[in-house]
């Protein structure tokens, strides 16, 4: 039983469902990628996460970054960048009062 093995594409998009998933749990919503992933609006928005909830998400996340596609902890940092602007969760808090 030879298993197909994962192309570039397919891995990372299972990389991000991971991500995404592991923002959910970390943040305490019982919600998943299954449950956003047809919606066409800013689903991310509908949820919060604290400071310490996003940093403890982007720490697991270069980890599995670096682990899952050998990326160096540089690499992780920006793709993280990218992941969190794109579907992170945003803060309970903001950073900045403006």
């Amino acid at each position: 039983m030879n298993k197909k093995r994962q192309t570039h594409e397919e891995k990372r998009n299972q990389l991000i469902i991971d991500l995404i998933n592991q923002m959910f749990i970390i943040a305490g919503h019982g919600v998943t990628y299954d449950d956003v992933k047809d919606r066409k609006d800013d689903w991310f928005n509908d949820w919060t996460m604290t400071m310490d909830q996003r940093e403890e998400w982007e720490e697991w996340s270069n980890k599995y970054l670096m682990k899952k596609l050998k990326m160096s902890a540089r690499q992780a940092d920006k793709e993280m960048i990218w992941v969190s602007l794109m579907w992170g969760l945003k803060l309970d808090k903001p950073i900045f009062n403006i």
